[in-house]
Formats: structure tokens, sequence, C-alpha cells
């Protein structure tokens, strides 16, 4: 079975003020270090591998930012994979990028190197937001990367947003779903902000320098998302992202189908089915363990099959489709309503899931409060 290929490529030019994600400063010395081991990675990885393993229908090369990196690095990286692995003809092949770390020549590069699918990371339309969050551009700046970008040939485009942050009023967030909507991307990410403790804007919100908006207008501006992107045209696919009809991102469905997925760079993540592994985080120890021939794996978890199966569901819920009852039957040996009975039926009694054409779903009342109905299946 084809994989997902993921390329964590660690740098960012400044740490955001939300995030806890491993990532370090762009220097060139380090980036060296990095686009050398990660190919060393590739090479170790392809030659443990049998041969129908080595098959990718998806690339996704996230951060960090990989954009901090030249073009022609990232450029190699993906030479590189073609040179280790069986990319498959169509290949989705994506890119995160920040605004301000792109440029014309930039975006041409990536697309010459076979790059089919932009992610922008915008976040809001507001400057005063955008320097709330540590970013480290302008909403002025998100909409000249968007026409970089089309003038390079991009043809599907995503643009991440977060609601939910600290003097962001639904207001604000409407206006950032519609001047988003006027840059006509193909996909949008709406996210609620995920505050870790450990982060300058966590440390504010705890020290009373900073509020939160409450939960009730949280919900308001899920509910807008909803809304206002689905009367736009936009189907939404999946608890925070909405697409053009036949522009879902087909990389991070491999992750909500609980499907094999291979991680290269430090900190990445693989699951191969029946175990996860996860890379050594520090770039130096990542890079010594590669260069000394060794997979640079700090973790394996072989997975139960009661896991297995909580994970299965629990991210095909995240679906608007929902989890595909004959796939897991097949997959499983048994249905789904056999393994948690009582769940299940305590779900449908409370309106919060729903059995239409043979997928089981989350319902509209579900949705604001679907980590408490995936907790049932944990």
């Amino acid at each position: 079975m084809a994989a997902g290929l993921y390329i964590h490529v660690p740098f960012c030019l400044k740490k955001c003020h939300y995030c806890d994600f491993i990532s370090y400063p762009y220097r060139e010395k380090e980036a060296g270090i990095y686009l050398n081991a990660v190919i060393k990675e590739m090479e170790l990885v392809s030659a443990s591998l049998s041969p129908d393993a080595k098959e990718v229908e998806t690339i996704y090369l996230g951060g960090g930012t990989p954009t901090c990196l030249p073009a022609p690095a990232l450029a190699a990286i993906l030479k590189n994979c073609r040179r280790y692995f069986f990319v498959s003809p169509g290949a989705e092949i994506t890119v995160e990028a920040n605004p301000g770390t792109v440029d014309g020549p930039k975006l041409t590069a990536l697309r010459e190197a076979g790059v089919n699918r932009l992610s922008l990371g915008v976040q809001a339309a507001q400057d005063r937001l955008l320097k709330v969050l540590g970013r480290a551009h302008t909403f002025a700046q998100a909409k000249d990367a968007v026409r970089l970008a089309r003038e390079a040939g991009f043809t599907n485009l995503n643009a991440d947003l977060i609601f939910g942050l600290p003097g962001q009023t639904p207001a604000d967030w409407a206006d950032s779903l519609q001047k988003i909507l006027d840059l006509r991307p193909q996909h949008i990410s709406a996210y609620g902000l995920q505050l870790e403790a450990d982060t300058p804007l966590g440390r504010a919100v705890q020290a009373g320098e900073a509020r939160l908006p409450g939960e009730d207008t949280e919900l308001v501006m899920f509910e807008q998302a909803i809304e206002i992107l689905t009367a736009a045209g936009f189907v939404h696919y999946e608890i925070s992202n909405f697409a053009l009809p036949g522009a879902q991102c087909r990389h991070n469905l491999r992750y909500w189908r609980n499907l094999p997925y291979l991680g290269l760079g430090p900190a990445a993540h693989s699951f191969d089915g029946s175990s996860r592994t996860s890379n050594e985080t520090s770039l130096a120890k990542y890079a010594a363990r590669v260069e000394a021939g060794e997979l640079p794996v700090a973790g394996r978890e072989k997975l139960t099959r009661q896991t297995l199966i909580a994970e299965t569901v629990f991210l095909g819920l995240r679906l608007r489709e929902g989890l595909d009852l004959k796939a897991f039957a097949g997959r499983f040996g048994q249905p789904v309503e056999a393994v948690f009975p009582a769940e299940i039926k305590r779900l449908l009694q409370l309106n919060l899931l729903e059995i239409e054409n043979n997928f089981l779903r989350l319902t509209p009342k579900g949705l604001p409060v679907a980590n408490q109905a995936f907790a049932s299946f944990v």
C-alpha cells in the first residue's frame, strides 16, 4: 500500500508566541547539517523498506517553516525523495510557507521542483492580531504571497486561519474569513487556538496580560466558519478543514483514515499500520545518528489492537463523512458496534452521533463537543 511521506523542516525565522513545535532559528550552518542528514535518512529508510513499501502518493514538507530554506535546498529534498522512493504519478506535493519567506523566484523554483500545493500560514487578516501571535508578517504580505504563488503557477492553495485569539471578536473572525475568500484559495484550514502553558502567549494568559474569548464566543466563531465558508461553496470535510470540491488535502486524509505514513527529519513520526516511531528531536543528535548510519529513531510503540481500533474510530469521526463502517469491519474483522456497543448507543441517543449510508459520523450537535465524543472511545 502506498504511504504518505512527511518531512519535518525544523527552522523558523522566529518562534511564534503560541508555538510549541520543535523548531530552531534558521542559520545557514545548521540548515546545511539538516539537509545532508535528511537526505542520508532517506537513504537509510529506503534501504530498510521492501520495494512495495517505498511507494508514496503524497509528500508534505512541514515545520517549522520549510520556506526558510533556500529554493535549491528544497528542490534537493524533493529530488532525493524521487531517488529513494517511488513517487506515484500525480502525487500531491505540499510545502508549508509563511508570508514573508517566499518571493517570485522561490515560488517558481518550487513549482519547477514539482510542488503542486502550497499551504500558507496566514492566521489572521488583522495586523494587531498577527502581532499578538508573534507572526513575522503582515496581512499585506500574505496577499502578496498569494499573488506571487498564482503568478508562479500554483493552482492549489491552502490558507491557515486561527480563531479564539486574545482580543479577537466574532466581527474580526468574519472579516478574516471574508478577506481570505477574496484571495480565492482552494482550501481553508480554520483552527481553534490550542494554547500550551509553556509558550509566551500561554504565560501571558496565565499572568492576566492577555485574555482569551470565552467558550461561547469560540463556539460562535466555529459556527461562523461553517456558515460563511460553506455558503461560499466550500465543503466542510473535516472538523477544521474546508475545501472546494476535489481540493481536499490528500496527505492529511491519510492521517484521519489512520493509514501508514513515513516521517523524516528531527521529531518526525512514522506509522506503519501497527507501530509508531518518533525521531530524535535534537538536530545534533538526529544528524549524528544518521551520519553514523543509524536510523534516528528515539521512540517506538507497538500499538495494541484496541488502541488501533480506538484511534481509527476517533480519527475517522473527525471527517464530516464519518467513519466508513464497511472499511472498519473489513480491517478489524468485526463491526464497530460490536466493539463499542454501549458507547455508540449512548452517543446516538444523545444525538451526538448518527449513522447514514454506512458511515458513523458526528451530528451538527456533536461537532462543537467532538472531543467529548472522542473520549468515549479512548
